[in-house]
């Protein structure tokens, strides 16, 4: 049994490869089916051939690239939440505040 079976079968590399090559098709047949189906468009861009595929893929490729400027404006340090620096009680007190919640 060689390394590549013992992979997951979504992450073998022919596998991969396979699903490429298949998606590929799909989409490549879903453009050409355009040529024997009417597209009514009701603005007369949106009838264009190919035009379906081309504003899904500019509308995903906008989509990342909003995301990664929101992750840059969004983004926090990585110890943002770390205790020891943002804690507004001293350590002592934050004991006795814990000590009267148990009811000691």
């Amino acid at each position: 049994m060689n390394d590549e079976n013992k992979l997951h079968w979504l992450v073998r590399p022919s596998t991969i490869r396979k699903l490429w090559i298949g998606s590929s098709i799909l989409l490549a047949l879903t453009v050409l089916a355009q040529t024997v189906i009417y597209v009514k468009g009701y603005f007369g861009f949106d009838a264009w051939f190919g035009f379906g595929a081309v504003y899904g893929f500019v509308s995903c490729l906008v989509m990342v690239l909003v995301a990664k400027l929101l992750g840059l404006v969004l983004k926090r340090p990585q110890d943002y939440y770390d205790e020891s620096e943002n804690a507004q009680i001293p350590d002592s007190s934050h004991d006795k505040v814990k000590e009267s919640s148990n009811g000691v």
